[in-house]
């Protein structure tokens, strides 16, 4: 089994723990690869000295901004991804340090699941094509005043939402910026989008969820300055005044490994400090 480690520039400690968790894989008979530039930091082989799509497993370092950055860089691989916190606790990347060991133990005795997690294909005029984890934002930046959206799903026109921009996520993306802009909590393996409007003029202009079977077009309306446009906060470009936007379900995957030691409902319960009081009854 090959596993490539991806220690974070960000977090100096994360050398040394990439170190630890090298040793660990080491002695339990796994290869354990890294970047060429990181490999002789952890001891590692050079990811350039093996066949990429030998590698099983991606353990990404960070948060869950990291993860999207190695999906984002290495989505070609069909290696699951591994996400260990070492900040806040994320969504996706929900190994704290503390439980790193008895993480990998899981692993490697197979106590783990992969989702197969929905990924957005954003499409435009020229044919250029972006793949979404979370989600795709349409923003108005720079301009001062609001601007004017319209969108059609399978050909139909639905509305022209005036806002600062829009939103359209994955279940995945659901609890991230579709989230603080007032957007719904899918769960994580539904197929299908959420369109949330951001601070729209009309108050009826509510976060729509849509199945991933719909293809989704968005024009830019405004005779304005053009419009940022950001995919999963890594790849950004501008849209002008009369482009569109296709959007659609990728035939990508995301893979995420799920431990049984980690449920999503208590990740979500932690993250969004929900305190009301336990109840459990026993089935009968």
């Amino acid at each position: 089994m090959i596993i490539a480690v991806f220690p974070n520039d960000q977090f100096p400690e994360s050398y040394k723990i990439a170190k630890e968790i090298r040793d660990f894989l080491d002695k339990k008979g796994v290869k354990v690869v890294a970047e060429d530039d990181q490999a002789g930091k952890i001891n590692a082989i050079p990811m350039s000295k093996v066949d990429p799509k030998e590698i099983k497993f991606l353990i990404s370092m960070g948060g869950d901004g990291t993860i999207l950055r190695l999906y984002n860089k290495y989505q070609d691989l069909n290696a699951a991804i591994i996400g260990i916190n070492l900040g806040h606790l994320g969504f996706m990347a929900d190994i704290t340090i503390n439980n790193i060991q008895p993480s990998l133990e899981d692993l490697l005795r197979g106590n783990y699941t992969i989702e197969n997690r929905l990924v957005i294909r954003a499409e435009r005029r020229d044919g250029t094509r972006y793949y979404a984890v979370n989600d795709v934002v349409l923003h108005r930046g720079k301009n001062y005043r609001l601007v004017e959206l319209s969108v059609h799903v399978d050909g139909i026109y639905m509305n022209t939402f005036v806002a600062d921009g829009l939103i359209i996520s994955t279940p995945n993306g659901s609890t991230a910026y579709s989230l603080a802009s007032g957007g719904p909590i899918l769960s994580p393996n539904l197929e299908g989008f959420v369109i949330t409007p951001i601070c729209p003029h009309t108050i009826s202009n509510r976060p729509f969820v849509l199945t991933s079977k719909h293809e989704i077009m968005i024009r830019y309306e405004s005779v304005y300055e053009s419009l940022d446009v950001c995919i999963d906060g890594q790849e950004h470009f501008s849209m002008q005044a009369n482009e569109t936007l296709t959007l659609c379900k990728s035939d990508h995957i995301f893979r995420l490994v799920n431990l049984t030691r980690n449920d999503y409902f208590s990740v979500l319960r932690t993250k969004l400090g929900w305190s009301g009081a336990a109840m459990m009854k026993n089935a009968k």
